[in-house]
């Protein structure tokens, strides 16, 4: 699934708002997975707080975000453009890519929530591919 012109156009633009309220989509997205997704919770072992909100969730929330706004900066060539990222959770970090989709699913989640009336069904799809396409990017290096 290859994102169109229009959809790069579509997440650049919606990506411009949310931005804004960045780390608070992470957290949220983050606390929402450990939450839902308990088993999510086996790679952040090391954390003294798991709970929604805490700090090292807040932490790592803005640290995903940091990442996706890196994937929208490199939107052409995601699978480049985010080679490190791939590298460090394939073999330091030793996430299961399926986790990717989970936390992509998380995201679209709270996107919907903090903005309802930009989160139409053109940027719905539009955000759904793109984090796909960050998912699969984020597991070149599994292969």
């Amino acid at each position: 699934m290859s994102l169109t012109a229009k959809n790069k156009d579509t997440i650049k633009s919606f990506w411009a708002k949310a931005a804004t309220k960045a780390e608070e989509i992470g957290t949220d997205a983050l606390s929402r997975m450990l939450v839902v997704y308990p088993q999510t919770k086996t790679y952040f072992s090391h954390w003294k707080d798991l709970s929604p909100g805490s700090a090292p969730v807040r932490k790592h929330g803005k640290t995903v975000m940091s990442g996706v706004a890196e994937a929208v900066s490199k939107i052409d060539d995601l699978t480049n453009g985010l080679l490190t990222l791939s590298e460090l959770h394939a073999f330091q970090l030793r996430v299961d890519p399926a986790n990717f989709k989970i936390l992509s699913h998380n995201l679209l989640v709270v996107l919907a929530i903090q903005f309802p009336d930009d989160f139409t069904p053109e940027v719905h799809v539009a955000m759904d591919k793109f984090l796909s396409a960050l998912a699969l990017a984020l597991s070149e290096k599994y292969r």
